[in-house]
């Protein structure tokens, strides 16, 4: 299948370039897209793709494609609508969106967005374990915790290549078009910290939010939101599950720890099961699921299979075969909406303004 890809920067290098060389029985890149023609060339040149672009609009009316890669940082929102518009199937990494009614815009089309982490062998093994247990009925609880490094210090070993070629003022005026979809989001008046809490929320908690909804479903409810410590700093989120039990989300942003740390354990009637994420970017480093029964037995279980490239296979199997994603459109704007969630909970505990979507 031939692919464009979109944002040639730090996920791009580290993960996608990588597993799309080593799967090129299923892919082929004839096009790459970045505001710097200097990554778009760096990337370009190590899949040789023969189109290299630094504007999406004139990428898309070449063609010579069937499906786009969204990779850039930040909303995808427009960048989807254009690609769906023209007749492209799209594979959009998370988050969707910054706001509900850029989801609403997005015409019909094949959308899939990406949480690599659904697609994780251990997580796919825990939910069968958890559907054979009675599924979320059973459940008493839902518990997380995040322990985020740097991401420099995450990426230290990809020896990334670093755009400096794009002009200032564009970079000003895409940060200035984000603030304003933010603004959509939470409200002219919202503060730093609650703007802030938004950003964590779809742009890291949001892979613990996708994990709920196939345990569980999103959360209906945000009972109860805290931040502490230097900014990013930490945040810790609770409510109640839309079947049974609570979940409880603790996230800390700790510059210089050693490595990133990701544990998320269902505690059910008769145990537990826990799962333990490594760094993301390292690829085929197995996720940990620890099955605990009674009489305190406890079996562990691994695959070294890599997520993100069962994702990208997901991906060619929906465009090819039909076969549906685990999160479309309808997904991503979940996530949007327990993310307003979060943010207007916090704002009302703390008096502070919230408006637009979230209020």
């Amino acid at each position: 299948m031939k692919i464009a890809l979109v944002g040639c920067g730090a996920v791009a290098q580290a993960v996608y370039v990588p597993l799309l060389s080593r799967r090129r029985d299923l892919f082929e890149v004839t096009a790459v897209c970045d505001l710097s023609a200097t990554l778009a060339g760096a990337v370009g040149d190590r899949l040789g793709a023969p189109g290299r672009y630094t504007a999406l609009d004139r990428m898309l009316a070449d063609g010579g494609f069937e499906a786009v890669v969204m990779l850039a940082s930040g909303s995808h929102g427009e960048a989807v609508r254009q690609a769906l518009t023209a007749g492209y199937a799209v594979l959009c990494e998370k988050p969707l969106a910054l706001t509900r009614a850029e989801v609403a815009a997005l015409p019909e089309g094949r959308l899939m967005v990406g949480y690599m982490k659904q697609y994780d062998p251990a997580v796919r093994r825990a939910e069968e374990l958890l559907a054979e247990l009675g599924g979320a009925a059973v459940i008493r609880s839902v518990e997380v915790s995040v322990l985020h490094p740097s991401g420099e210090s995450q990426l230290a070993f990809a020896n990334l290549t670093r755009a400096r070629d794009v002009d200032p003022e564009l970079l000003a005026s895409l940060r200035a078009a984000e603030d304003d979809l933010v603004s959509r989001a939470l409200g002219e008046q919202a503060p730093d910290s609650v703007r802030a809490l938004y950003g964590v929320a779809l742009g890291s908690i949001c892979h613990d939010l996708s994990l709920l909804r196939r345990f569980t479903g999103s959360p209906e409810e945000i009972s109860h939101v805290e931040t502490w410590g230097p900014a990013p700093g930490s945040i810790e989120i609770s409510g109640p599950l839309p079947v049974a039990g609570r979940f409880a989300i603790r996230w800390h942003y700790l510059e210089d720890y050693p490595a990133y740390r990701e544990t998320v354990t269902v505690h059910h009637d008769r145990g537990s099961l826990e799962l333990v994420f490594p760094t993301p970017y390292l690829m085929n480093a197995p996720t940990t699921l620890t099955m605990v029964s009674q009489g305190e037995s406890r079996t562990e279980w691994r695959d070294v299979t890599e997520a993100f490239e069962v994702q990208l296979a997901a991906f060619h199997a929906y465009v090819n075969d039909g076969k549906p994603p685990l999160t479309g459109a309808a997904g991503g704007l979940e996530d949007i909406v327990t993310a307003q969630r979060v943010a207007a909970r916090y704002a009302v505990h703390h008096g502070l303004p919230i408006g637009g979507e979230a209020a």
